[in-house]
């Protein structure tokens, strides 16, 4: 499974603790390999037709939308990033 990312996310991932960003290609790896594995609560966000949400932490979310090519990395950050995915 491929991955690619948005600037967006690109300027998310740079504001986000070392802690964060260090266990992001562990989340990575986990989701490519089953993407229903029960840690990462992966679910289809409500009132967005395509694009999902999964957890990287207690305070930490992920969206993403599923492309052609693979995944399609948007937003990453806190619970604000839900609001604008």
């Amino acid at each position: 499974m491929q991955f690619f990312w948005t600037p967006t996310f690109k300027k998310d991932f740079k504001r986000l603790p070392e802690s964060i960003r260090s266990i992001l290609p562990d989340v990575l790896r986990r989701f490519a390999e089953n993407s229903h594995y029960p840690s990462l609560r992966v679910k289809k966000m409500e009132g967005q037709e395509d694009i999902w949400e999964m957890r990287l932490s207690g305070s930490y979310r992920l969206t993403f939308q599923f492309v052609r090519e693979g995944v399609l990395l948007r937003r990453v950050g806190t619970h604000n990033v839900l609001r604008t995915p």
